[in-house]
């Protein structure tokens, strides 16, 4: 029986790199049929670029300031992904706003901690999102694994997963609740789409078997 060859993928990082060893350790568990070939960080500092390299995965920092244009920096980011064979792009905690290129239309996933429509958009990132979901009051939250475009947070939504906000809830706490369902829905998302099994239809993304 032919076994399929695993997903080649690239990780978009900004700091801790968490998501990246999350993915690594699912990978190597057998959970996610992907191989990471190309770790491209935002920052030289970027805490991730170490997990990357006790892996053996070859990075490359790309800061945004060093291009003027947004489509230079789009082409620094996606022309190595190319030419290392990509065929998925994970954003893992990627803080900068690049434009995806034609060819890696609904072949660029991200991650954001609450339930998109709600609590996202420009400036909706880490900790600010708990806060704004425990100042309105909201009784539930999670997180959404979606596909980029050229807009923030807006792009068509593979899961979601929901957890309850509790009264005596703080940010840190609803983030620890957050980041668990975010360790098994973005792997599940990843593995799904390695699998061939999700289909776009406009904004909508169904799950076949």
């Amino acid at each position: 029986m032919n076994v399929p060859a695993p997903l080649p993928v690239a990780v978009f990082i900004s700091g801790g790199g968490t998501t990246l060893r999350n993915l690594l350790e699912k990978i190597a568990a057998g959970r996610v049929a992907a191989e990471v070939r190309l770790v491209v960080s935002s920052t030289r500092s970027a805490r991730g670029l170490q997990y990357a390299a006790e892996a053996s995965i070859p990075t490359l920092v790309v800061p945004s300031r060093d291009y003027a244009a947004p489509e230079a920096y789009r082409d620094a980011m996606f022309q190595p992904c190319r030419d290392a064979g990509v065929q998925l792009v994970v954003m893992g905690g990627f803080l900068k706003h690049v434009l995806i290129p034609d060819d890696f239309e609904n072949r660029v996933m991200n991650i954001h901690p609450a339930l998109i429509p709600a609590f996202c958009g420009q400036g909706y990132y880490g900790h600010r999102v708990h806060e704004a979901v425990l100042e309105y009051g909201a009784k539930v939250s999670g997180c959404t694994v979606h596909f980029a475009d050229n807009h923030y947070d807006h792009g068509p939504i593979v899961v979601q997963r929901t957890v309850p906000v509790l009264d005596d809830d703080t940010p840190d706490t609803l983030a620890a609740r957050v980041f668990e369902q975010e360790c098994e829905a973005y792997p599940d998302a990843i593995q799904l789409f390695a699998a061939g099994r999700l289909r776009i239809h406009g904004r909508r993304v169904a799950i076949v078997s």
